[in-house]
């Protein structure tokens, strides 16, 4: 990778806040020294106007959340309120999403995508945002590339997850490692946005042992087609 191109990488992750506090704060004070930095800065700011756009809140009826959880998970207490809480669109910019997933296959570098595929992106966050990932399918590698931004496993637990379409079982697509970034292979019948559901929750080391989730679910996403 030339120094220009990580210079345009860095820039593209410090205006999505992608960047911890010591790479964020790191690059502010080299930016401050380098004109080319506060170009490319700006460059990606002007680049992100026109896409501006938020999604407005449209809540799912009670009843169809409920139903959904009980299906999925058979639990009908704490767990049950937690998803029908977090089941409402929250005004999640479509810049955010889309650039997003831009900066997440920068960071996996890999063969071309090939002509006509399905791509598809999605946010995994927690109620509270203690925990959030960026998942986008890469159709090159037949895997989701994933970057989480912010938490991690409680101690002694790790993060699992899984997919969901429809009124099918929860389907796990493996363990996150502790890193920041992985790829995880995605099954056929997953590979298409339309109904998918993504969702982590926190399982004793090796995974669930039942081949559901047995954990707490702590964070839920809705695929989006790009």
């Amino acid at each position: 990778m030339s120094a220009e191109t990580h210079d345009q990488y860095n820039a593209g992750e410090y205006v999505l806040r992608l960047l911890d506090p010591a790479e964020e704060a790191a690059f502010e004070r080299a930016m401050r020294a380098d004109p080319s930095l506060q170009s490319e800065v700006a460059t990606w700011l002007r680049g992100l106007e026109h896409l501006n756009i938020s999604f407005s809140e449209e809540s799912v009826r009670r009843s169809v959340k409920t139903q959904l959880m009980e299906r999925l998970f058979q639990e009908r207490s704490v767990r049950a309120a937690f998803w029908s809480r977090l089941w409402v669109w929250r005004g999640i910019t479509l810049t955010a999403l889309i650039l997003a997933a831009v900066i997440g296959y920068r960071s996996f570098p890999g063969p071309a995508t090939p002509p006509g595929s399905a791509v598809f992106i999605s946010e995994i966050v927690a109620e509270d945002e203690s925990l959030r990932l960026l998942a986008a399918y890469d159709p090159s590698v037949g895997g989701l590339r994933i970057t989480r931004t912010a938490g991690s496993a409680p101690p002694g637990r790790v993060l699992e997850l899984w997919a969901i379409v429809g009124d099918a079982a929860p389907v796990s697509l493996g363990l996150l490692p502790s890193s920041a970034k992985t790829t995880l292979p995605l099954p056929e019948a997953f590979r298409r946005a339309t109904g998918l559901i993504l969702a982590v929750s926190e399982e004793p080391p090796g995974g669930s042992p039942t081949g559901a989730p047995t954990g707490a679910v702590l964070a839920i996403g809705e695929a989006v087609d790009l």
